[in-house]
């Protein structure tokens, strides 16, 4: 029987998959019409060229470095001039300035952010900007998206308390697998104390044979490959926070503390401090309108969510709380980036929201 977590995970893609390629084919037939928004600010985690497995849980988060091409050329044949998230601010607030830009951002700091995505972007001169985690850099805070994929993989079954007694869960298959994952990932992101949490999944771990900080010191680059990097005329660092938790589930001084004090240690590993900020996770619920205006109050020029929309004519109102567009590893396709450039998703959208 088909795990009911699997289930909703592989309907809510085809959805998605369904609505992207209808807005292509719209799009193709000339129901499109002329853009209104200023640009896009796209939204990447790793770029790899080993094919993505659409049945491993954190698959969505990787694309292959010749999608990434394929999506700057589909930006720059739309007529979008590719600029530094940084500075956008400027762009936007001259009113004598009509052309519309691409701002092309990268969360958490992966090693092969520098191995594979930087090369494409030097190709076609095209800035990037790499949103770094201090706690990542510094090997002081697990990736636990990581840690619990790599639980799930190793285990053909484990033993874990969601908080209502030890439950004993079988993942001998892929749809198993995925369904332990995403109970994993639901006790981290529902947790009223994520800390804990982590620790927790983190604790499980360790009895899977599986080490939590080892997997960000394989992944995530340090600081002298940050220091590196920075050499790269067209590499440009946003804070990421001090730990990536979910800032609205912290006090205000600590909320401070995540935002201040990891755009300072950004400025030790790269020389720069930074002007911009991502949220982490950037939905919602992770993100209100304290931490928009705590990040503006700290000094952040910009700052970006993961709630899904353009750059809108109304950018500059709010500039601590703009939308991204995913650069998904499930639609890797040339297309699906031209109709989310055509804005006709977000139009369809909020038509079946009766907005």
């Amino acid at each position: 029987m088909l795990p009911l977590q699997a289930f909703k995970r592989f309907a809510r893609y085809g959805l998605i998959r369904a609505g992207l390629e209808g807005s292509a084919l719209l799009q193709r037939a000339g129901f499109g019409m002329k853009p209104q928004a200023r640009g896009v600010i796209f939204t990447l985690h790793h770029v790899d060229p080993k094919p993505v497995d659409p049945e491993a849980p954190n698959s969505w988060l990787s694309i292959t470095p010749q999608f990434l091409e394929e999506a700057i050329q589909a930006t720059l044949e739309s007529g979008l001039t590719p600029i530094a998230l940084e500075d956008l601010t400027a762009r936007l607030a001259d009113r004598s300035d009509t052309r519309r830009y691409a701002c092309f951002t990268l969360d958490d700091g992966y090693r092969d952010n520098a191995e594979h995505a930087a090369p494409v972007f030097g190709r076609y001169g095209v800035p990037y900007t790499i949103f770094i985690t201090a706690g990542f850099v510094e090997r002081r805070c697990s990736i636990w998206w990581k840690t619990a994929a790599e639980i799930v993989d190793n285990a053909d079954a484990f033993s874990f308390d969601f908080g209502h007694g030890e439950q004993k869960l079988n993942t001998t298959t892929h749809l198993r697998k995925i369904a332990a994952f995403d109970r994993l990932a639901a006790f981290v992101t529902e947790a009223r104390d994520e800390e804990a949490a982590i620790a927790r999944i983190d604790a499980l771990a360790k009895t899977c044979g599986v080490d939590p900080l080892a997997i960000t010191a394989k992944q995530v680059m340090n600081a002298d490959e940050l220091g590196v990097l920075a050499r790269d005329p067209l590499a440009h660092f946003g804070a990421h926070t001090l730990s990536h938790r979910n800032l609205r589930k912290l006090g205000d001084g600590a909320l401070r503390d995540e935002l201040v004090q990891s755009a300072e240690a950004v400025e030790r590993y790269v020389g720069r401090y930074p002007r911009t900020l991502a949220y982490p996770y950037g939905y919602r619920a992770a993100v209100g309108e304290r931490e928009i205006a705590m990040a503006a109050a700290a000094g952040f020029d910009l700052a970006v969510t993961t709630m899904p929309g353009l750059i809108g004519s109304d950018a500059l109102s709010k500039p601590t709380a703009l939308a991204r567009v995913s650069l998904n590893g499930l639609y890797q396709r040339k297309r699906y980036v031209n109709a989310l450039l055509s804005e006709l998703p977000f139009r369809l959208q909020k038509i079946a929201g009766g907005s």
